[in-house]
């Protein structure tokens, strides 16, 4: 049999942080890239906003978190952020959190103000409990980078692995909330609050989303939060000219209408060999990477006339979606002195707030919402004695589908609303009479601007059933040399996430189309999982995890790590008897839910 030939060439639909960070690899290991965007701006939503009065605002992300994974992005194309002249500044105290009474609570790095800031809300066993929770943190966010951000999930089958399982169901807590987890750590309905509203970040209620995100503020109290100076796409226009000394070129206003394919020659698959732009001209390719919002590219992208791409679409129109936003944008006439970097206003009526938005898909009448200021920590974001706001308000996706849309005029009206009135009453600054200059973006800009479906900024949820083989692939389906990165594909939502998810179709992309001889120009996935790295993780991960502290207090019973060990013994055995049973079982549930 011939070997396979290397492609020569690749397209990449979409400049956001997966695209730009996938077209640098795919160069580093040889391919002829180009990247088509829509948009005459690079990054995505992990974009700027410029004013022509001097002001500068980060459209979407403006919290640097997980500074592990940028960092190994940067390494792995053998550079680093500080060589790239990427200044990292780091945001003191994390947050202010607000409560409707004006009380705020401030989490920081500092372990000392950490523990005051504790116990005056918990007592002095607080502090205690407090470490219990950082330690279940750092065992969910191990876990988790090593057996999801670094790992790929081709098939469903991977899940019926017992072994991989038993340490994802030990390990990360998947099927408790996160707010039901929380109770177990905190006395306080307050300090439940400000260790569960992260998962908006994920576009999840703490009331839905599994435990396992604990990681996110554990990464933030443990790592710190983190803001580029010059703004959050500092990092992203670095990616760009790192591809582009490895050849990348970036066609800017240049929309693509579809993917092209072969057809499907002597009764193989079909394969993408290129794509066709908007104005009709064809670009031919060996490769299509879509970087575009995932449940818009089936839509409107991919070719119905593949077996099973028009019926999937159906399908992911009616999976359950993140949330949308209306972001403010402000220009201040003066500084805000009682805003820090990033602030956090939580409703009093916390999970009538979240209803509203995950299962009315609406505006809460009290909302929670978020206020970043980056000119507090990076001054150029403003002209002197100036603060540039921007104010993040949580809501509902478009309903779509036939349903009667929301009147969006009148809730943006009542968000910006509730915002100043919330501000004032629990800060005392009235800021109103402050802003000099105001762009909002709805739910309509995220949708028009970037192509994401419902405007759900998050793209997919991240439930259980959305998460690991559960969410779409990462290779087109009923295609060939057609593959995804991005929010809305494994592993998820997030710039680091992206970023990890990148190195994972990359690597994908190297298995399946290169020369089977072909070494990734990186340190791989797996090379990070195998050996040494595998067994020192897996050791940190249960001799801290759930077998350990639950063994360790009966008296007499086995130490949690002999604990362990035998129970790996009777899951091998059971793996030799019953794989031929799983593997059938297996592919009956799969007929059922995607053949017949």
């Amino acid at each position: 049999m011939a070997e396979v030939q290397r492609p020569r060439s690749a397209i990449v639909v979409g400049a956001g942080a997966g695209g730009i960070a996938i077209a640098a690899r795919l160069a580093k290991a040889g391919v002829d890239v180009t990247v088509l965007e829509k948009n005459d701006f690079t990054g995505g939503r992990c974009s700027l906003i410029h004013t022509k009065d001097g002001y500068r605002f980060d459209q979407g992300p403006s919290l640097l978190l997980l500074p592990g994974l940028f960092r190994e992005t940067f390494e792995d194309l053998g550079t680093s952020l500080e060589q790239e002249g990427v200044e990292l500044l780091q945001c003191f105290p994390n947050y202010n959190i607000w409560f409707s009474d004006g009380k705020r609570f401030s989490p920081t790095t500092d372990t000392a103000a950490m523990k005051l800031e504790i116990e005056k809300w918990e007592g002095p066993d607080g502090f205690r409990r407090y470490l219990s929770w950082m330690s279940e943190g750092h065992q969910h966010y191990e876990a988790s980078l090593r057996h999801v951000l670094h790992r790929n999930f081709k098939s469903i089958f991977e899940l019926a692995d017992p072994r991989l399982v038993i340490r994802l169901l030990l390990a990360l807590h998947p099927f408790e909330s996160i707010w039901h987890r929380a109770g177990r750590f905190f006395k306080t309905d307050r300090m439940q609050r400000v260790f569960t509203f992260a998962t908006m970040y994920m576009g999840m209620s703490p009331f839905d989303a599994p435990a396992t995100y604990s990681l996110l503020q554990y990464s933030e109290l443990a790592e710190g939060i983190w803001y580029p100076r010059g703004g959050f796409h500092k990092v992203l226009e670095a990616l760009v000219n790192i591809g582009e000394r490895m050849g990348v070129k970036y066609r800017l206003n240049t929309g693509v209408s579809n993917v092209l394919t072969d057809g499907g020659k002597n009764g193989k698959k079909p394969k993408a060999t290129g794509v066709q732009l908007e104005n009709g001209e064809v670009l031919n390719a060996d490769l299509v990477v879509v970087n575009a919002d995932l449940v818009y590219a089936y839509n409107n992208l991919l070719p119905k006339e593949v077996g099973g791409i028009e019926r999937y679409a159906n399908k992911l129109n009616n999976r359950k979606a993140s949330c949308s936003s209306i972001s403010f944008y402000w220009s201040l006439s003066g500084k805000a002195p009682e805003l820090e970097t990033h602030n956090i206003f939580l409703a009093e009526e916390y999970k009538d707030s979240f209803d509203a938005i995950f299962e009315r898909q609406a505006l809460p009448d009290d909302p929670s919402f978020y206020i970043h200021v980056p000119s507090r920590v990076d001054p150029s974001a403003a002209p002197p004695n100036r603060d540039a706001i921007i104010a993040l308000v949580p809501v509902g996706h478009l309903l779509q589908n036939g349903q009667p849309e929301h009147d969006w005029p009148s809730l943006i009206s009542k968000a910006r609303s509730a915002v100043l009135a919330t501000i004032e009453a629990r800060t005392g600054l009235s800021l109103a009479p402050m802003i000099a200059d105001e762009i909002i973006n709805t739910p309509y800009t995220w949708e028009t601007k970037f192509n994401l479906s419902k405007g759900a900024i998050l793209g997919l949820a991240h439930d259980f059933f959305n998460v690991l083989a559960f969410r779409p692939r990462t290779k087109a389906k009923g295609l060939d040399n057609a593959y995804f990165v991005g929010a809305s594909t494994h592993p998820g939502t997030g710039v680091p996430i992206v970023l990890a998810g990148a190195k994972i179709t990359a690597e994908q992309i190297l298995e399946e189309t290169f020369p089977a001889s072909t070494r990734a120009p990186w340190t791989t996935n797996a090379e990070r999982n195998s050996g040494r790295m595998q067994r020192e993780m897996d050791e940190r991960i249960m001799k801290e995890g759930v077998i350990t502290r639950v063994n360790s207090n009966k008296p007499g019973g086995r130490r949690g790590s002999d604990a362990f060990e035998g129970a790996m013994e009777v899951v091998d055995l059971l793996w030799q008897r019953m794989v031929p049973l799983l593997v059938a079982l297996g592919a009956v549930v799969y007929f059922l839910l995607f053949v017949r």
